[in-house]
């Protein structure tokens, strides 16, 4: 008899445990619960603005800014380790939907979207809504239900999906992201660095589908034809200057993690926490990263200022370039450009940029229309932002005998 009490009671104990492990996992996916009140968000960045000083110290594991102008980083800590990423994941979901999938189709939701559990925008069995709805729903709402309601309809599967996220990536240059779902929840081989993260936000905020979608506070969105308001989790979003979006995330294994875009006059950066303890922590240091950066950088244009330096440098030396058996004896140079014309850099910095040029004075014609004679370093402090080509601007052709007969006929007196 007391046997029997026994087994009963580790059954009892047992279910229990189950029932708490469930619970635990069940919410450790779910996106912000509790927001920061308006207050909360009010404080920290009163209380974070006031203390930027010129250098950085952040809460979280990692933590990058991103600069649009010039695809740069402009400060990280951590930025190129691969790290979970959680409903910031939902990100690239974005970009492969809206560039696969038309707007307008109606999806019907399957057994296996309604059961996905974490953070949900509240899908059931059979229910019907636009895929324009429910990319609504996974970047507002973080609805997991709705990333994988997307990727079924496009990518036919889960796995279908994650291959078209990864084909994307690996399109986009990224080597150090590799996805498995849709939504983020934490398995080991889906993963990305706050780098690579600021460059799929970069490269989303450029449709502008997407930048209307994460630029919103709210939505109505509509499910079996019934209208249901939806909230962005963004607690940043119409609280900080300059702040337009991108995407909040949290697992367990990928802690509280915030992008976030924002602009003030020329300066449009990303900024990325990834691995914060808390929601405020979250918060605190994605204000340190905007507040920082507006607080110590400025965009110039330096396509002009290189520019300008290549004209003073090739106003001394074009002339000096000889040209052995050349038609011509005057070259005409030009330089090619950065992939960027404008870059954020330190104020501090401003008077920094060294531009060093070196070319060939003695050629053999013929010359070649774009041939390199010549390069340029461009440096900002001691850190090189570019080697650029120097090269022949036309064809120099080489003298024929008929040439030289028509020189000497010249020297005849």
């Amino acid at each position: 008899m007391q046997y029997k009490k026994l087994i009963n009671k580790i059954i009892v104990l047992s279910a229990v445990i189950l029932l708490i492990l469930q619970i635990s996992v069940s919410y450790a996916d779910i996106e912000d619960e509790e927001p920061l009140s308006y207050n909360e968000i009010q404080n920290e960045i009163i209380q974070t603005s006031a203390t930027i000083e010129d250098t950085l110290k952040l809460n979280a594991r990692i933590g990058l800014i991103y600069d649009r102008s010039s695809k740069t980083i402009l400060y990280e800590k951590n930025g190129q380790k691969q790290v979970p990423m959680a409903s910031t994941t939902k990100i690239m979901t974005s970009i492969v939907v809206l560039e696969n999938a038309n707007l307008s189709d109606i999806v019907t939701i399957d057994k296996k979207a309604a059961g996905t559990g974490g953070s949900r925008l509240g899908l059931k069995l059979n229910d019907k809504i636009t895929v324009h709805d429910l990319l609504y729903g996974l970047m507002l709402k973080s609805g997991n239900d709705a990333a994988v309601a997307l990727a079924i309809h496009v990518g036919g599967s889960i796995e279908g999906f994650s291959n078209l996220m990864n084909k994307k990536a690996q399109e986009m240059g990224l080597v150090n992201s590799h996805f498995v779902t849709p939504h983020g929840l934490d398995e080991k081989e889906h993963y990305t660095t706050a780098y690579e993260l600021a460059c799929m936000a970069d490269y989303a905020l450029e449709i502008p589908k997407f930048k209307e979608i994460v630029g919103s506070k709210s939505y109505n969105i509509t499910i079996n034809g019934k209208s249901k308001i939806i909230s962005n989790t963004n607690e940043l979003l119409g609280n900080l200057n300059g702040v337009y979006g991108v995407k909040t995330g949290f697992t367990n294994g990928a802690g509280r993690c915030l992008v976030t875009a924002c602009k003030r006059g020329e300066l449009d950066i990303i900024t990325v926490v990834l691995g914060a303890d808390t929601k405020k922590i979250r918060t605190s240091d994605s204000i340190k990263l905007i507040e920082y950066a507006y607080k110590n950088y400025e965009v110039i244009n330096i396509k002009e200022i290189i520019q300008n330096e290549f004209e003073r440098w090739k106003n001394l030396n074009e002339k000096r370039i000889y040209i052995n058996k050349g038609k011509e004896s005057q070259i005409h140079l030009k330089i090619n450009e950065l992939p960027y014309e404008e870059i954020a850099i330190k104020k501090s910095e401003k008077d920094s940029i060294i531009t060093n040029f070196s070319c060939l004075y003695y050629l053999e014609a013929p010359v070649n229309k774009n041939q390199i004679i010549g390069s340029a370093k461009i440096q900002i402090k001691d850190k090189i932002i570019g080697n650029l080509d120097i090269m022949a601007e036309d064809i120099i052709q080489k003298k024929e005998v008929l040439d030289y007969i028509i020189e000497f006929l010249k020297l005849v007196p």
